[in-house]
């Protein structure tokens, strides 16, 4: 089976940040994982290009919707590209594919009698494109989330009959391995719980979108057309687009990776939008937390915006990776603190991980003909039990979506090996010829963690992890976590480059 994995599509409203990163690396970090443990996996990304607020930010900006479009996604994929990201896919809402798709998607669920024209009246905030319950007053209510003033709207829009899958989304919602974490499932189920009502599909006076067929005037609400990038997603062509047939491309998604703030779409709209057009719903969604700045929440108007670029230029990609998925539990806030950064990345991945292995390789080099050392027997050692038990550790939580656990984990197993290293000082062993063998073996257990170091940083840290095992003449290409995470694989008498700083420490910019 392919796991399909999926970052929401990003709205092309502004260039990305540092959010829209750390969701893009989180799943980056999954679908290299899932490659590692020998799964297919289709990893999607890609952009949301349509709806009022992208017309309105073109018009201010004297271009036409297209042209900006077309300027912020090429800034997603030449950030993706920078960040190394191992996407499969790329979807863009404009696409002729993807126009297709909705028209098509759309004539199921209308055979399916879902949906009717209505009239829409309440508030509306460009925004969340979307209406807001709004308490009766004689001012203008805001939004709580962009804090600026509601529109009032009075339209005629086509409805989706999300009523009548109030019982199958009960039942969905209820599922324990549909919704992640357990907050935010419990959170969807009160949603649920208090009733779903009917939701509006189109818009009109929005030329900005796709045409709805058949209705003259109305364009495909946003969230209606985005959603279904998903989908759009797996087709290479204009020819080969039959709904009918999805699950041969590889649907349904294995696991939908989304912010918190859009876990209601996905979680209760998508679904019913998904059963109303007789296809598969997704097999998991996780909604991850929001980061703040220093304890702030991050915008323009505060001027603490974090240019995710500006940041890795000045650090490095792997630096960022490590603080982003080590610091912050998945699925919780949190919060982008820049001297613990700059704390973690020194202790954890230049004195910890990369001294070790420095210190380990220079002393095999200088002692055993520039090799690796060749050892009678490996008996068992602290190493090698901690090694597989942070082996054990990794794969669970790496499923769990736990990065911070997993990081933590091997950094560990890093300490445990220098504890180890510095209490058998072979450095005071080579002096006496009988002790050949002892640092022999104490320099082996040291090398073959680092190996297994290298080998568990794979998803996380791939630059970093490529560097430590090159620094072992193993090349990262042909390694994975299915056959080369057992204890005692380190070839001996191999030949070791010179040592060489696998990551330098780095100081606090501005």
């Amino acid at each position: 089976m392919t796991f399909v994995l999926t970052t929401p599509l990003y709205y092309v409203n502004d260039k990305p940040h540092l959010g829209s990163t750390y969701t893009t690396l989180a799943c980056d970090a999954i679908a290299r994982y899932r490659r590692l443990v020998g799964e297919q996996v289709i990893f999607v990304t890609g952009v949301d290009e349509h709806g009022q607020k992208i017309q309105r930010t073109a018009e201010s900006q004297s271009k036409s919707p297209q042209d900006h479009c077309n300027i912020v996604t090429k800034q997603y994929r030449e950030l993706w590209d920078y960040c190394d990201i191992s996407n499969d896919k790329f979807v863009r809402t404009t696409s002729s594919i993807h126009n297709l798709v909705v028209n098509q998607f759309f004539n199921r669920v209308e055979a399916s009698e879902d949906i009717y024209i209505g009239h829409q009246k309440g508030w509306y905030c460009v925004g969340c494109e979307e209406f807001k319950e709004a308490a009766n007053s004689e001012s203008t209510p805001t939004c709580d989330t962009h804090l600026k003033p509601l529109e009032w709207r009075d339209e005629e829009n086509l409805f989706f009959r999300l009523s009548k899958y109030q019982t199958a989304i009960e039942k969905l919602v209820d599922k324990d391995d549909f919704i992640f974490p357990i907050n935010r499932r419990n959170e969807v189920r009160n949603f649920v719980n208090n009733g779903l009502r009917d939701f509006s599909i189109s818009r009109i006076n929005v030329s900005w979108g796709i045409s709805v067929p058949r209705y003259n005037g109305h364009t495909f609400y946003v969230w209606f057309d985005a959603l279904l990038g998903y989908i759009s997603s797996l087709y290479s062509s204009d020819n080969d687009i039959d709904l009918a047939d999805i699950n041969k491309k590889g649907w349904p998604a294995s696991l939908h990776i989304v912010g918190k703030d859009i876990l209601r779409f996905h979680a209760v709209y998508w679904p019913a939008m998904l059963m109303s057009a007789g296809l598969d719903v997704p097999r998991q969604i996780f909604a991850h937390g929001f980061l703040t700045r220093e304890g702030n929440k991050m915008g323009k108007s505060t001027g603490n915006v974090i240019d995710p670029k500006r940041l890795i230029s000045n650090y490095g990609i792997d630096q960022v990776r490590w603080y982003l998925l080590r610091d912050f539990q998945f699925g919780q806030d949190g919060d982008f603190q820049q001297r613990r950064f700059v704390d973690l990345i020194n202790n954890d991945l230049a004195n910890s991980i990369g001294n070790l292995l420095n210190r380990s390789s220079s002393m095999s080099r200088k002692w055993f003909s520039n090799s690796t050392p060749e050892v009678q027997a490996i008996p068992e050692s602290v190493l090698s039990v901690k090694s597989i038990d942070v082996i054990n550790k990794c794969k669970i939580n790496m499923n769990l979506l736990h990065f911070s656990t997993v990081a933590e984990s091997i950094l560990s197993l890093s300490k445990e090996a220098n504890t180890y290293l510095n209490g058998k000082a072979p450095w005071k062993l080579i002096k006496d010829s009988k002790n050949q063998d002892e640092v022999r073996i104490v320099i082996y257990n040291v090398l073959e963690t680092t190996r297994i170091i290298g080998i568990l940083l794979m998803p996380i840290l791939p630059n970093l992890s490529s560097k430590i095992l090159s620094q072992l003449s193993i090349k990262s290409s042909q390694c994975n976590w299915k056959d080369h995470l057992t204890w005692g694989l380190l070839k001996q008498g191999e030949l070791l480059p010179e040592s060489q700083p696998v990551i330098s420490k780095i100081e606090l910019t501005d």
